[in-house]
């Protein structure tokens, strides 16, 4: 079977999967449909288990459309000595590049010197005046370039000041010194999830959306299955399965509770928060800009991303963990350092759309260590009810979470450990860069302006082929749905055939990025995306209207 052939994942398809889950009898049943989640289905599901996944809410609603859009290693862990996590990021995001070309590409950053630099990029210890600052950047840099085998992204290299002014002519000039360039990588992270979503159920798992548990069922002292709300319905069902992980980030300790033991982890939400902004008014181009130095020796990035530039982040404490919101003391704290940095001198009234996501940080128990000073490693660990717990992390090293993950199950049942997931091409890559240029001419056919057909290839890979048959099928849909963003009415069609978008928030936050790309436009397209779902899904229940405001609240600065 092909992964890159299309099978629906309506909602009728999540109708027929929450049947189907109640009748089967699952070798193993993962909760969390965020990109830790979607990984360990897929992996699991391609080791030849029988797989079942739910998620409370919608898919990648959580952390995982809420990163900095980064795939990378981790610059900032170097001076901090921890190589070991910096080496496994490296190493998957070679492993991304190749398994998911359309959707994860290379990205260059500049990274300025200024003098007087006491802590640049997060260093520990001072460097004053910014003596022998270069040359330990340049060795930290090289051992990053090591680290990944000099194979998936290019090496850095050292800038006079200025060949930094061509790169950022935006950057404050007083005391800048010199600069470095180095590669890293972007991508999506709401895309990526749902192309692991797709993979997994192409290889066979069965997945559903708004499907929380709420308890957990137990023979013995030894967790079986488990008790779900379908969350649309109202109604209960219960799934049974031979291993249980808990793969749902900020929210582990909580299902770990629903056990009635103690948790074997304990999770110190940290909140990420970032800005939104136009590029004509942060001045960069295509190169992602550090920010090199804050008072709390974090490193800030200006990342170009689609139409627009993200910008973060912040590491502070928690609030409310479904719907986390960027305040005005983390925009001050954000703007603060922009016009520090840059040549600019912007507010909050020049602040697009605004959005922030809990950081997993695992907390040793008994420490009151702060956030930033948590590792960003993850753990799997096994509770004595038997249910594993996967957590940690980054949107980086998912795959080696959900290997990590797998391999205690496959241990358990005494079974050959085998890695299938380090070559396995993601839902819309198999072929694509042989089909890539005939989606662009075929996009161009049927009416779809350049940036359109740009976007679907890269969002969607060669699913896009299945958007222009869409189209081709009414072709009104070729329209944008908002004139200076590259959406088309056709992804609202698609994402309800084949993506189980159920409400407009699924639509506008995580299916496309509207929301996140300009909060007044989405909200001013809101009846149009629901007029466009309810050709597909029949009237919408007036409990998901009711939903649709959300995203859009949720983007805007909150005191």
């Amino acid at each position: 079977m092909s992964v890159n052939a299309m099978q629906a994942l309506s909602a009728t398809e999540r109708a027929r999967n929450l049947a189907h889950m109640e009748n089967e009898h699952f070798d193993v049943l993962v909760i969390g449909g965020g990109v830790t989640g979607a990984g360990v289905a897929l992996d699991a599901v391609a080791r030849g288990y029988n797989v079942a996944l739910v998620e409370k809410a919608d898919f990648a609603s959580g952390t995982s459309s809420k990163s900095t859009k980064l795939v990378h290693g981790g610059i900032r862990y170097l001076p901090n000595f921890d190589f070991g996590l910096v080496q496994e990021a490296v190493v998957e995001r070679g492993l991304l590049l190749q398994n998911a070309p359309f959707l994860v590409k290379p990205l260059e950053f500049v990274l300025p010197i200024y003098e007087g630099d006491m802590h640049p990029v997060g260093m520990p210890f001072t460097t004053p005046g910014g003596i022998g600052l270069s040359f330990l950047l340049n060795i930290g840099l090289t051992l990053y370039d090591l680290m990944s085998g000099g194979r998936s992204v290019k090496w850095h290299r050292h800038l006079t000041r200025e060949q930094v002014l061509e790169l950022a002519p935006a950057l404050v000039q007083e005391g800048l010194k010199e600069g470095f360039t180095y590669y890293d990588a972007q991508t999506n992270d709401a895309r990526l999830t749902l192309s692991l979503i797709h993979t997994a159920s192409r290889y066979g798992a069965t997945i559903t959306n708004y499907s929380e548990v709420v308890s957990f069922i137990e023979e013995g002292d030894k967790v079986k299955g488990a008790v779900i709300h379908d969350r649309l319905t109202d109604q209960q069902i219960t799934v049974r399965a031979r291993h249980i992980v808990n793969a749902t980030g900020v929210f582990s300790e909580q299902v770990e509770e629903l056990t009635g033991t103690e948790p074997q982890v304990s999770i110190e939400p940290s909140k990420g928060s970032h800005i939104v902004l136009s590029r004509e008014d942060v001045k960069i181009g295509d190169s992602a800009v550090v920010l090199p130095e804050t008072e709390d020796k974090r490193i800030l990035f200006l990342v170009p991303w689609e139409s627009r530039v993200v910008y973060g982040t912040t590491d502070t404490g928690s609030g409310d963990l479904d719907h986390p919101v960027a305040t005005k003391e983390d925009v001050a704290y954000l703007l603060g350092y922009l016009n520090h940095y840059m040549n600019v001198n912007l507010t909050e009234k020049d602040i697009i759309s605004t959005y922030a996501g809990y950081r997993p940080l695992v907390k040793p128990r008994n420490t009151s260590a702060s956030t930033a000073k948590l590792s960003r490693s993850h753990v799997v660990l096994q509770s004595t009810s038997d249910l594993v717990t996967v957590t940690g992390g980054k949107l980086t090293t998912y795959r080696r979470m959900a290997q990590d993950a797998v391999d205690v199950l496959s241990k358990r049942d005494g079974a050959k450990v085998i890695h299938p997931t380090r070559a396995l091409p993601l839902q819309g890559s198999a072929g694509w860069q042989t089909i890539r240029h005939l989606i662009e001419q075929r996009g161009a056919k049927l009416g779809l302006s350049a940036s359109s057909v740009e976007h679907i290839n890269h969002s969607y890979g060669t699913m896009a082929q299945t958007i222009l048959d869409i189209v081709e099928e009414d072709p009104s849909l070729a329209a944008q749905l908002i004139d200076d963003l590259p959406y088309i009415r056709a992804e609202v069609v698609y994402a309800c055939r084949y993506e189980m978008a159920i409400t407009p928030d699924d639509i506008l936050a995580h299916r496309t990025s509207i929301v996140l790309e300009d909060r007044q436009a989405g909200a001013g397209i809101l009846n149009e995306v629901v007029a466009l779902m309810e050709r597909e899904l029949g009237s919408l229940p007036e409990v998901r209207k009711a939903q649709q405001l959300r995203p859009v609240q949720q983007a805007q600065v909150q005191a």
